[in-house]
C-alpha cells in the first residue's frame, strides 16, 4: 500500500469538500440573510438591518465552525498537530537528543571496535609467536627426548664402570693403608726440605741486596769512568795544545796564540748603530794588543796589524740582535812571533775573527758543576792537591760544555791563601769526604766563578767561601765595577 498517495488523495478530497460546502453554507447564508432582510424580522430587539448583519455572522461561523470539525474529522494528522503540537516538538528535541547520545555512542563502539580489532590483530600476531615458541619447544623436547636416551645409554655404561671402580677401590684402598706410611714419612722429610727452603731464600734476599749495593756501586763507578774518561780526553787536547805552544816558544818568542783573545767584552745591543759601534771599539782594542804583543817596543799606535775582511765584520754585525747580551771576542786565528816580519814590513798580516754568543744563563747559584770524593786521612799532599787540581779542570771541562767562552774559571776570591786554608781544612778531617765545585753566583756565557764545598751526608761542612777576607771582597767588588753598562755597546 502507498501511504504517501493515499495521504495526498484523503487531502485533495477534503480541500474540494470543504469548498463546496463553504459555498454551500455561504449561499444558504446570503439567502437567509435576504429573507430575514426583506422580512424585516428583528431579533434580540435589533434593528432589521443589524439582524441580517448578525445572521451573516453566524452563518460564517458556522461555515468555519463546519469547516473545522469536517478538517478534524477527515485527518487525524492535523487534528494530531493543531492540538497535540506542543508535545510532538517536545518529544521531537528528545528524540534528536537521542539521537545525538546515540551517534555519540556509536562512535565510541566503532573507537573501541576498531581498538578490539587492534588488539585482535595483536592477540593474533602473539598466537602466532606462541605458535612458533610451541612447535620450537615441541622440538627442543624432541632432542631433549634424544639426549635422554644417550643419557640413559651413557649411565648404563657408568654403572658398570662403577662397578669396575668398586673393584678397584677396594685394591687401591689395600695400597693406600701401603702408601699411608710413606705419606707419614714423606711428611717428616717434607718439614724438613721447608726449613732448609726458608734459610736458603734468607741468604738468596741477603745476597740480592748485596748485588743491588754492588750494582748501584757499579753504577757509579761507571759514571765516574764516564767523567774521568771525558777530562782525560779535555786534558789530553789541552796537553797537545800545551805541547804546540810549547814547540812553539822553543822555536822563537811567541806573542800570540792561536785562539787567543785579544778583546772582548759582554755587551747590551741597544740600536743598529750600536751594533757597529761595539765591533769597531773591540776591533781597534785587539789592534793596539796585537801590536804590543808582537813590537813591545813600538810607540806609534795607531798602526794597523791586523787583518779582517769586510765580509766577515758585516757577518759579525749582522749577528748582533737589538735588546739582547752578547759574549764577543776578537781572537787571533794563528800563531805569532814578537817581531813578526810582516809587521816589521808595515803590512797589516795579523789574521783574527770575531767569535759572538749569545750570554744566557749557564749555572745558577749553587749549582754543582763538578764534584769528587777525597780521603785526608790516607792521601799524601801531592795527591789530595792533585785531586783538587784534577776538580778544577773538570769544572772547567763541565763549563766548556754547558757553553762557558771563558777560557779559565774563578775559584773563589781567586787567592792561593783561600785555597791553601781549604786544604789544610781537609787534611783535618780523618774520613772519606765529598768536595763539590759549585757555581757561587749565576753564571752567564761570559764566564764562571765557583765555590769549593765539603760536603758530609749531604751537608756543607766548609768552603772556600768562609776563607775570604776583606782585602778578597773589595777585589770582588772592584772586578764587578770593570763590567761595561748597559748601552747602545759598552764593553766590560
Amino acid at each position: 500500500m502507498n501511504f504517501p498517495e493515499f495521504g495526498m488523495t484523503t487531502g485533495l478530497v477534503l480541500i474540494a469538500a470543504v469548498l463546496v460546502l463553504g459555498g454551500v453554507i455561504a449561499t444558504v447564508g446570503d439567502r437567509l440573510g435576504m429573507r430575514v432582510g426583506k422580512a424585516r424580522l428583528s431579533l434580540f430587539n435589533l434593528r432589521p438591518r443589524q439582524t441580517a448583519t448578525l445572521i451573516t455572522i453566524l452563518t460564517g461561523g458556522v461555515i468555519s465552525a463546519s469547516t473545522l470539525a469536517i478538517l478534524f474529522a477527515a485527518s487525524d494528522q492535523l487534528r494530531t498537530g493543531v492540538f497535540e503540537l506542543g508535545k510532538i516538538q517536545r518529544e521531537l528535541g528528545e528524540a534528536r537528543e537521542e539521537l545525538n547520545q546515540t551517534t555519540t555512542e556509536k562512535e565510541q563502539i566503532e573507537d573501541e571496535l576498531e581498538d578490539s580489532r587492534e588488539e585482535q590483530f595483536a592477540a593474533e600476531r602473539q598466537l602466532k609467536q606462541i605458535n612458533q615458541s610451541l612447535q620450537d619447544a615441541i622440538e627442543r623436547q624432541d632432542q631433549t627426548q634424544d639426549e635422554l636416551s644417550n643419557t640413559q645409554a651413557l649411565l648404563q655404561q657408568i654403572q658398570a664402570r662403577y662397578l669396575q671402580a668398586q673393584t678397584l677401590l677396594s685394591n687401591v684402598s689395600q695400597q693406600a693403608n701401603s702408601l699411608q706410611t710413606e705419606i707419614q714419612q714423606l711428611q717428616g722429610d717434607r718439614q724438613e726440605l721447608i726449613r732448609q727452603r726458608d734459610q736458603v731464600r734468607e741468604q738468596i734476599a741477603q745476597r740480592d741486596e748485596e748485588i743491588a749495593r754492588r750494582d748501584q756501586a757499579i753504577l757509579e763507578r761507571e759514571t765516574q769512568l764516564r767523567q774521568l774518561e771525558n777530562q782525560y780526553v779535555y786534558l789530553a787536547q789541552q796537553v797537545q795544545d800545551l805541547e804546540r805552544e810549547y814547540q812553539a816558544l822553543r822555536v822563537g818568542n811567541v806573542a800570540l796564540l792561536r785562539n787567543q783573545p785579544l778583546a772582548s767584552g759582554v755587551f747590551r745591543i741597544v740600536t743598529a748603530d750600536g751594533a757597529t759601534q761595539v765591533i769597531e771599539e773591540l776591533l781597534l782594542q785587539a789592534n793596539l794588543v796585537a801590536l804590543q804583543r808582537v813590537q813591545p817596543s813600538v810607540e806609534n799606535s795607531d798602526e794597523q796589524v791586523i787583518q779582517i775582511t769586510n765580509a766577515e765584520v758585516d757577518q759579525a754585525i749582522g749577528q748582533l740582535e737589538e735588546g739582547k747580551d752578547y759574549v764577543i771576542r776578537v781572537q787571533a786565528a794563528g800563531n805569532y812571533v814578537v817581531g813578526e816580519p810582516c809587521v816589521l814590513a808595515g803590512e797589516a798580516c795579523i789574521q783574527v775573527f770575531v767569535a759572538i754568543a749569545p750570554n744566557q744563563l749557564v749555572f745558577q747559584q749553587g749549582d754543582v758543576v763538578a764534584s769528587t770524593r777525597v780521603d785526608a786521612s790516607i792521601m799524601p799532599d801531592q795527591e789530595l792537591a792533585e785531586r783538587i787540581l784534577l776538580l778544577i779542570a773538570a769544572a772547567q771541562f763541565r763549563a766548556r760544555q754547558a757553553g762557558v767562552l771563558a777560557d779559565s774559571i774563578q775559584i773563589s776570591d781567586n787567592r792561593r791563601e783561600t785555597a791553601i786554608e781549604f786544604i789544610q781544612k781537609l787534611k783535618q778531617l780523618n774520613q772519606p769526604i765529598e768536595i763539590q765545585a759549585i757555581a757561587a753566583e749565576d753564571a752567564y756565557t761570559a764566564g764562571v766563578r765557583i765555590e769549593l764545598i765539603a760536603v758530609q751526608n749531604g751537608q756543607t761542612l766548609f768552603s772556600t767561601q768562609q776563607g775570604w777576607s776583606d782585602e778578597g771582597d773589595e777585589g770582588e767588588q772592584g772586578d764587578e765595577g770593570d763590567e761595561g753598562d748597559e748601552g747602545d755597546g759598552v764593553m766590560e
